[in-house]
């Protein structure tokens, strides 16, 4: 039976998804023979068990990247021929999408019709990396004088560990790994310990389309022992880390005993801006899907909305309403908006957020508690009475919660925007092209949205200023992240150098 047909009863009685450790095109049990079980965070039933993999299967999966990158075929193919192999690997998602919606939902939680777009939204973004495998070029200098020819060539950087989140296993991993193959870089590849399946299933899919063995090395493991050993290992030249800003910062420190270049997309805490003349309706739906896409646990969530003062009672009130219509609950139910929260203790971290600023004196205008079911579910919340200096402003609380403020012109408006660590994203909402574009270039973050919100194309940047990362992923120099630049220096015809015998 297809995944697709299945009913929620047997896609839960289903046999536990088995996962090995790709490792130098092969499938393997842990060295130590660990295993790691996941259950549904939703339904509180077992839905995978994974080889859990050790420092020793960490070194040997370094080992192949190493052996694949200096001596295999992959860096040398023809561009063309690395983009075939991307379009295939593309396909093979879309053949498998339900298979895999049904895993994301399973271990994450989110509803299966959002878990089916990301899906669909990944393959767009293989494809898209096909395209810059055979755009890929440096650069020439004809102007050096007539007896010297500068060229300007890019290397694939080599050896990349990519570590992935739990909150879009299989978005980001899509964001990441792609563009490193297009460069001709080899992986090892950590997703989640918690969403792993997904990653794993994509291993599959990366054999079957051709890919080498030892190019991509796939391993399921704590990120305090795999991801120590991928961080930190001076045969890996690169490091392309997602996750928060804490234990991104952590990352940085230990890669940089070996100098290793990094890419971090972390955390952010953004705001949406809404002026007196907005679109009403848009502003109100964008400030409830902004918040309660994913449950909130997104990094580009609009976690917090700004709204002039002159319209905040009543804006407010209207997001309140419309928020008591958001349906939460089992993401296996057709029509289901907002599913379970991915893991006891970021459930934990939400409502402890959330009860901080009760005392802090904010006024929890909707919601605020978990939901009395089977599964870990947390109400839609609002919370009104914010001021700038409360921690639910500043800080990521990465769940279904909603702070307010309130403020009195454009100056206003872009310093509380302004007045976090983060710089991830923001919106800003008003008829008045001008007040859009004049807040947008003062904004600091990598995406400001216009009049919309959480919108993306694979042909457009993403990341963030300050501590919301560093680099940038997607867009058309994609795959120049993961290249050195090397310089040729051509002399043509003799030389007559004073320290050259005579």
């Amino acid at each position: 039976m297809s995944t697709s047909t299945l009913s929620p009863t047997e896609a839960l009685t289903r046999a536990p998804y088995q996962g090995k450790l790709l490792i130098d095109g092969a499938w393997s049990d842990a060295a130590d023979g660990s295993t790691l079980d996941r259950k549904s965070p939703a339904h509180d039933t077992l839905v995978a068990v994974y080889a859990q993999a050790g420092a020793a299967d960490a070194k040997r999966a370094i080992a192949a990247a190493r052996h694949a990158f200096d001596k295999g075929p992959w860096p040398r193919m023809k561009g063309a021929e690395r983009a075939r192999i991307l379009r295939a690997v593309a396909e093979g998602i879309l053949s498998r999408k339900h298979e895999l919606a049904l895993m994301e939902t399973l271990e994450n939680g989110k509803p299966m019709a959002q878990s089916l777009a990301e899906i669909e939204g990944a393959a767009d973004l293989w494809h898209y990396a096909a395209t810059l495998a055979r755009n890929l070029h440096g650069d020439s200098y004809n102007t050096l004088g007539e007896n010297t020819l500068g060229v300007v060539l890019r290397e694939p950087i080599g050896v990349v560990s990519i570590i992935t989140p739990w909150n879009f296993p299989f978005l980001i991993v899509s964001q990441k790994l792609p563009f490193a193959l297009a460069a001709g870089c080899t992986t090892i590849v950590k997703p989640a310990e918690v969403t792993s399946g997904t990653t794993v299933m994509l291993g599959e899919i990366l054999q079957a389309a051709g890919v080498p063995g030892g190019v991509v090395n796939i391993l399921v493991g704590r990120g305090s022992v795999v991801g120590e050993v991928m961080v930190t290992h001076p045969d890996v030249d690169m490091l392309s880390f997602t996750g928060s800003t804490a234990i991104g910062k952590q990352a940085v420190a230990k890669s940089a005993q070996t100098l290793k270049k990094v890419s971090m997309e972390l955390g952010g805490k953004n705001p949406q801006i809404i002026f007196p003349d907005c679109d009403w309706d848009a502003a109100v739906d964008a400030a409830v899907y902004g918040i309660y896409f994913n449950a909130g646990q997104c990094c580009n969530s609009g976690s917090r909305i700004l709204v002039h003062e002159s319209i905040a009672q009543r804006f407010t009130a209207a997001v309140v309403e419309r928020s008591k219509l958001v349906k939460v609950g089992d993401p296996l139910t057709p029509g289901m908006q907002v599913g379970a929260i991915t893991t006891d203790k970021q459930l934990e971290t939400i409502l402890s957020h959330v009860e901080g600023a009760r005392r802090g004196g904010a006024i929890v205008a909707l919601g605020g508690s978990r939901i009395d079911t089977t599964g870990m579910y947390v109400e839609p919340t609002v919370v009104t009475g914010v001021t700038r200096d409360m921690a639910i402003a500043r800080e990521e609380v990465f769940g279904p919660v909603l702070a307010v403020l309130s403020f009195k012109d454009l100056d206003d408006a872009v310093d509380l925007a302004n007045g976090t660590l983060y710089g991830l994203s923001a919106a800003v909402w008003s008829q008045d092209f001008s007040t859009c574009l004049n807040a947008a270039r003062r904004i600091k973050a990598g995406t400001v949205w216009v009049n919309t919100f959480l919108e993306g194309h694979a042909e457009l940047p993403f990341g963030g200023y300050h501590e919301s990362g560093i680099g940038r992923e997607l867009g058309r120099f994609a795959t120049e992240d993961y290249t050195e630049t090397k310089t040729l220096h051509m002399h043509l015809g003799g030389r007559t150098d004073w320290y050259l015998p005579r």
